[in-house]
């Protein structure tokens, strides 16, 4: 990683650009307490007549395709953001033009290594789609087999990588000068959306995700993954399959293609509750845009960019918590909650059970024609926002991809019912957590662990009572915060003394001022440097609790 007084040199221009755009939208406050003022030339701004949420959508699309999906990223977490900034950055869109195709073109030749009249038969120079990472542009092998080329845009990974480095200091900074923001969790949120944005830019990646969901899906007739060319793929270029497919969002065409719209949302739900409830891997991001209908009513899935992992653990604690829920134990309900979460302030047990307790009231029991998903899912991350207890970022991406796949269903279906799908799932689960050969599995296995931990027990206890006997043993004590708290008594220190010697300054020379006029000429300029002292100082409190 690049020192950071050189990455501060190296972006001190975008710097500016960052600050000067956080003014021209209102956030002077916000400037001000993060010192960044001094970035750009001072003068008075204006804050627009508009709410917080639409001036935090403005300022991001003024600065760019990084922190539009950032925005974006943003917007799946309503268990941090409040809801009218989720429902505002839901809104933001990439208005990029393509680049030229004389550029594309160099970018295959200069990653693949040949030019590209040898590795295609035909390449059309007319991008089909562009985005703020890369274009797409058709072509076809010499046999006529149809492809997709997929062309990442040049430079871009440096303008993420530079923006991706100021974001984590502007995110330290918001954390150091802003202590209320903890609670969203700033350095968190920049760590999961560069995570997102770095395997997005990696086309080689996403090329062998493609790879792996075709091979998971296989005998799968519901599902399509485009076939991917490994062997022309780079980590800027992705050739790939090209399929002709209709939009989900459009029934008409759907039904003019002769095709059975309730088929197709049940095959899509089916599909995506196998990805995550039994692979543990899912497409991120299945809104209209990246889903199209085949002829013969299968799903197919684009731009494998961003996806969700359900690692074992998590899928355990999913199932008790829906055991609980059956169970209508709220207490245990409670405790998962907290396991499958991470509180990151006080916790009122209290108050958690209670709405748990309401949540499980409104829920347990309703036929399931009549339960929506996507309302369950929106009170459950209500739940965990109002008692802070923030949810891992796979899980909200999975929150975020059911509620999209409900959305589409209904477009297709207007009986469509995502729960009468997911609960074949739940209980596949269930049936799975308690067969009796994986209890048997997990119990040898935790029986081994038992055994090697109770082996090294007796040398762990041996070195301690030595180090003891020794007078050796130490206790780590964590002293991250007193430097602040230093730092903040020397502030404070300075500016009483300050405050004194001012007053002082100011009583004598009045007091000259009025027994003794022969000494104008050198009390009245002290007493007016010290009177303009002491407003200086009244401003820089009130302004930003500096001098």
């Amino acid at each position: 990683m690049t020192p950071r007084p050189l990455r501060v040199l190296r972006n001190l221009g975008r710097g500016r650009e960052i600050a000067a755009v956080l003014l021209n939208h209102g956030f002077g406050d916000v400037a001000g307490r993060l010192g960044v003022r001094r970035w750009i030339f001072w003068r008075r701004y204006e804050t627009p007549p508009l709410t917080v949420a639409v001036r935090l959508r403005l300022a991001a699309e003024a600065l760019g395709p990084t922190f539009i999906k950032f925005g974006q990223v943003v917007s799946t977490r309503p268990d941090l953001v409040p809801a009218d900034v989720t429902h505002e950055l839901s809104k933001l869109r990439e208005h990029v033009p393509p680049f030229p195709a004389s550029e594309a073109m160099a970018e295959i030749e200069r990653s693949l290594g040949r030019p590209v009249n040898e590795l295609f038969a035909t390449f059309d120079p007319a991008p089909i789609a562009a985005g703020s990472l890369g274009q797409v542009h058709r072509a076809s092998f010499p046999d006529g087999t149809p492809l997709a080329v997929k062309v990442r845009r040049p430079g871009i990974v440096t303008e993420v990588e530079r923006d991706l480095s100021l974001m984590f200091d502007l995110a330290n900074l918001i954390e150091r000068r802003v202590p209320e923001s903890r609670i969203f969790d700033p350095i968190g949120l920049v760590r999961h959306f560069s995570r997102t944005i770095r395997r997005e830019v990696s086309y080689l990646r996403e090329a062998r995700t493609m790879d792996e969901f075709a091979r998971l899906f296989r005998e799968e007739g519901g599902l399509v993954v485009p076939v991917v060319y490994l062997d022309h793929c780079s980590e800027s270029v992705l050739v790939m399959e090209y399929l002709e497919g209709l939009p989900v969002d459009d029934p008409a065409a759907i039904d003019a293609a002769g095709v059975y719209r309730p088929d197709v949302a049940a095959a899509g739900a089916r599909v995506f509750m196998a990805m995550a409830f039994e692979l543990g891997i899912f497409h991120g991001d299945p809104h209209p845009g990246n889903v199209r209908v085949l002829p013969s009513g299968a799903i197919c899935l684009f731009d494998f960019g961003m996806i969700g992992l359900l690692d074992d653990k998590t899928r355990e604690r999913m199932v008790d918590l829906f055991a609980s829920v059956a169970r209508k134990d709220a207490n245990a309900a409670c405790r998962v909650l907290k396991e499958i979460g991470e509180p990151f302030g006080y916790v009122d047990d209290a108050l958690l059970m209670a709405d748990v307790r309401d949540f499980i009231g409104t829920y347990y029991g309703a036929p399931l024609e009549k339960v929506r998903v996507g309302r369950l899912l929106h009170d459950f991350l209500g739940i965990l926002s109002s008692h802070h207890i923030r949810c891992p970022g796979d899980l909200m991406l999975l929150v975020r991809a059911v509620v999209a796949l409900e959305g589409t269903g209904r477009q297709l279906d207007p009986h469509f019912n995502l729960a009468e799908h997911l609960a074949p799932f739940i209980e596949k689960l269930v049936r799975r957590r308690y067969d009796p050969v994986r209890l048997a599995d997990r119990f040898l296995l935790k029986t081994g662990d038992l055994a090697e931990v109770a082996g090294r027990l007796p040398f762990r206890i041996d070195r301690a009572l030595e180090k003891l006997a020794n007078d050796e043993l130490t206790v780590q004590v964590d002293m991250s915060n007193v430097d602040r708290l230093a730092t903040e008594l020397d502030r404070s220190s300075n500016r009483l003394a300050i405050g004194m010697v001012m007053s002082a300054l100011v009583l004598a020379s009045a007091l000259l001022i009025r027994s003794a006029p022969d000494s104008h000429w050198f009390a009245v300029p002290i007493f007016l440097l010290s009177s303009l002292l002491g407003l200086w100082l009244i401003y820089g409190i009130f302004r930003s609790g500096s001098v």
